[in-house]
């Protein structure tokens, strides 16, 4: 249980304040912050409260969203990864979580070449502050608008197209790239270049009824989680498993009911 995160998007009816109570009761040692929790926030006193219960901040979710039609709504975009690299700093979250974005109609190489120029825009700024920036590619169903970066590969070449800083790495979730036939080969690359920098589990349910929020807890689906975990651990990552469901139905239940179904979900699983 010492490598469980949860992320606080996984219980989204809890505030802040409730999952720093209930995560730890559970088991959970870890959590992965989302930008919503904080808005309004003394971002101190959210570094302090997490502290106190005895909680690793592993992450804040998300920036990215890089490439726009217009120079201004990039321009935008590159701001607002400032203000969560701020954030991040702040809160004392090593890490930032890139869903990088597309434009409906623009060429997925197009937004694949703002996209990195978007994160070397924003590196100096993250590199000082000590933060590292995790493209997190998305499944293909979401290459319209919400990521042009749908494989590992694509990840590690938007890397290679950088230098390779040390800054920047992938984040693995297994709903998005479970498919891939080359998910082995890439996660291997991912541990001798150091990139593997977040690993994030849930499950993908048959029949799937809405693409975004009906993701399933470990073991509802179809998911071969446990061997890509294998794959993983393989590399020498010892990072967190972090639990990020998007769920309406798991939303809809009690949270506090959910919470033990996903410490019991996940001790079945890494038994």
């Amino acid at each position: 249980m010492r490598r469980l995160c949860v992320h606080t998007i996984t219980t989204k009816p809890l505030s802040l304040e409730e999952c720093l109570v209930h995560f730890p009761q559970r088991g959970v040692s870890g959590i992965t912050i989302w930008r919503q929790a904080l808005e309004g926030r003394d971002l101190g006193s959210v570094a302090r409260q997490t502290r106190d219960a005895g909680l690793e901040v592993v992450s804040l979710c998300r920036g990215g969203f890089f490439p726009a039609a217009t120079a201004a709504g990039r321009q935008a975009a590159i701001d607002d990864n400032l203000k969560a690299i701020n954030q991040a700093h702040a809160i004392g979250a090593p890490l930032i979580v890139l869903v990088c974005g597309a434009v409906p109609g623009q060429s997925l190489v197009e937004s694949r070449k703002q996209i990195a120029d978007g994160i070397a825009a924003v590196l100096p700024a993250a590199e000082q502050a000590g933060v590292k920036l995790a493209i997190e590619p998305l499944h293909p169903m979401y290459a319209d608008d919400r990521s042009a970066v749908n494989t590992m590969r694509q990840a590690h070449e938007i890397c290679d197209l950088l230098g390779s800083p040390k800054s920047v790495g992938i984040a693995l979730d297994v709903y998005h790239v479970w498919w891939d036939p080359e998910l082995k080969s890439q996660i291997d690359l991912a541990g001798q270049t150091g990139r593997l920098q977040a690993f994030h589990i849930c499950d993908w349910r048959t029949p799937t009824i809405d693409l975004l929020n009906d993701r399933g807890l470990m073991g509802e689906g179809c998911i071969n989680i446990k061997e890509i975990s294998d794959w993983v651990d393989a590399t020498g990552f010892t990072g967190y498993r972090e639990v990020e469901i998007f769920s309406n139905r798991l939303w809809a239940m009690d949270q506090h009911v959910f919470l033990e179904k996903i410490a019991a979900s996940y001790a079945q699983l890494y038994a």
